[in-house]
């Protein structure tokens, strides 16, 4: 199963999600896109059961704060490989500055991300990690996270680094048959 994890106020419907949904069920892979709610705990605790109740193998794709997501969960036995896009490494450090009113990209709703989300994330710390496992998908343009921060913490697994870019990381279709020959 590939379950791809969406960044700080976005959602398993946005267009990224729908684009790697469309080419893994194009090749018959098992795979979800859950939205998951903006509160650290409540988002993580989603995703081990989500990931504890398949009887099968889990491969995560996270973007953002997905990515950091996936480093935290790669720790669970279940979860064979990992690519992360652009992701943070130090999610308590880069969302600090989004404390306040927020708005979801994909709907507009609002909610409010407070220090007590902030403090959350430092309870999921990323340790341990099999950088044999993790692929890194990085643009140097990234405008939101500085992609050298990743780079670093990483040091050691299979990274794609580009030139350009954006947070988005422009043209991530290109990208799916690595991803997918990856996750084999």
């Amino acid at each position: 199963m590939i379950i791809y994890i969406h960044g700080f106020a976005s959602s398993g419907q946005a267009s990224k999600a729908q684009a790697f949904r469309d080419y893994f069920k194009s090749n018959n892979r098992n795979f979800i896109a859950p939205s998951l709610p903006y509160q650290p705990d409540l988002a993580i605790k989603t995703l081990e059961e989500l990931i504890e109740s398949y009887q099968e193998d889990i491969y995560l794709i996270g973007s953002s704060l997905g990515g950091y997501y996936s480093l935290y969960l790669s720790q669970l036995k279940q979860v064979k490989k990992v690519v992360l896009i652009n992701p943070t490494v130090n999610a308590a450090q880069d969302l600090q500055e989004a404390i306040g009113e927020t708005t979801n990209y994909y709907d507009n709703s609002h909610f409010s991300w407070q220090q007590s989300h902030v403090d959350a994330l430092k309870n999921h710390p990323l340790d341990n990690l099999n950088l044999e496992t993790i692929l890194l998908l990085s643009q140097k343009g990234d405008e939101v996270i500085d992609y050298q921060q990743a780079v670093d913490k990483l040091k050691g697994c299979p990274m794609i680094i580009e030139e350009n870019g954006n947070h988005s990381f422009k043209n991530i279709q290109s990208k799916f048959q690595k991803i997918n020959d990856f996750f084999v």
